[in-house]
């Protein structure tokens, strides 16, 4: 074969080859092109309506209705205690007693004083009377029967100081005997006999009332309204506290105040619920969880939870139209109810939303269903 031979078929190879080549390009082309018009698949669901029963759960603390501490109100040494540690005590009932024989003796020296002060009254008072008599016969000189006045007064102030010093000293004999100011449980005294104490700073034990108690809990500001409609109307919701070990509290709660003003910090409101605890299972301090069952009076739109997706602090859903484009839609939500969510705004019952392929659509793209799947 001569070189002329040889060049003509290499030019006629390569073109061949550059041909092939163009034809598998244009034909990938093409398909990626097809790919890229076909329709992507999805999975769909319905939004439902439905009257749902849904749980909300806060973490909580226990805390009495009433609690303070015991302090002695007058110095001394504590001669009795008339309690055990941890007794549950009713109100007025005896708890210590301090030392109250200078108290008492105190107390006779003011009752005395007061007497005195009193006969000394009555007696200035007859002179006045005497002085008056002889005033108007001209038999004694106005000076004296000035001084007669000003005795009376003078002793008048007399007695009511010594009333005074006698409610101080009968005051301070009433507190050396320290009594419960309502029912309740005690906790582990501070103090023992013979212990010195001073007045207004010497702790000697804590009450707090027991039942009913008390359990406390923070709810988001955007949650309020609900609780303020479950304060009004319990008919359609239960409150009930799980203990720390996980057991459920036997009896139900009802809410009992919404504090006044939200935390501007954490933007939560305080909430108190009360409990009957005739048992004291729970107690001041505990760590528990509130538990708010509640159940809507109207149906209200539901679908599968796995269908939101959140961008920039905003819940939306892609729904599909009726020319099986994808559209995105705004929602708020309302409470979880396993794996589902009740939608407060922004949707409606019967429309179609993509469950499956979330990631995989953008708005405005064609979807076609894998499985129509309607949950309820």
């Amino acid at each position: 074969m001569n070189k002329n031979t040889l060049l003509t078929a290499l030019i006629v190879s390569t073109a061949f080859l550059g041909q092939s080549c163009g034809n598998k390009e244009n034909k990938q082309a093409a398909a990626q092109a097809q790919q890229a018009n076909a329709p992507t698949p999805i999975g769909m669901a319905i939004a439902t309506k439905e009257i749902v029963s849904g749980l909300i759960t806060y973490p909580a603390t226990v805390v009495p209705l009433q609690e303070t501490e015991i302090r002695a109100e007058v110095s001394g040494y504590v001669t009795n205690i008339f309690v055990t540690d941890g007794a549950i005590v009713s109100k007025g009932q005896r708890l210590y007693e301090i030392d109250r024989t200078r108290y008492q003796a105190a107390y006779d020296q003011a009752k005395a004083s007061l007497e005195i002060a009193k006969a000394n009254l009555a007696r200035v008072e007859k002179d006045l009377q005497r002085y008056q008599t002889l005033a108007e016969k001209d038999a004694i000189a106005k000076q004296t029967l000035d001084y007669a006045f000003t005795d009376v007064n003078n002793q008048k102030a007399q007695v009511q100081a010594a009333e005074a010093a006698l409610t101080t000293a009968r005051t301070n004999v009433q507190r050396s005997v320290i009594i419960a100011p309502f029912s309740g449980t005690i906790g582990i005294s501070q103090v023992r006999n013979g212990a010195l104490v001073s007045a207004g700073t010497s702790l000697l034990n804590t009450i707090s009332s027991t039942n009913p108690i008390a359990v406390e809990f923070q709810v988001n500001e955007k949650d309020i309204a609900t609780i303020s409609k479950l304060q009004h109307n319990a008919s359609n919701a239960q409150l009930y506290a799980t203990l720390p070990d996980g057991a459920r509290y036997e009896n139900a709660g009802h809410i009992a105040t919404i504090d006044r003003a939200v935390n501007s910090q954490t933007g939560t409101l305080k909430v108190r619920a009360s409990f009957s605890n005739p048992n004291n299972l729970l107690r001041a301090g505990m760590n528990t969880t509130m538990n708010i069952e509640s159940t809507s009076t109207v149906e209200e739109v539901v679908i599968p939870y796995k269908a939101i997706f959140e961008q920039l602090g905003v819940f939306n859903v892609y729904t599909v139209n009726d020319s099986s484009k994808v559209e995105v839609k705004q929602v708020t939500l309302g409470n979880k109810i396993n794996d589902k969510v009740v939608i407060k705004s922004g949707l409606a019952g019967g429309e179609k939303i993509v469950v499956e392929g979330v990631a995989s659509v953008r708005p405005g793209a064609s979807v076609t269903a894998q499985q129509n799947e309607q949950k309820k």
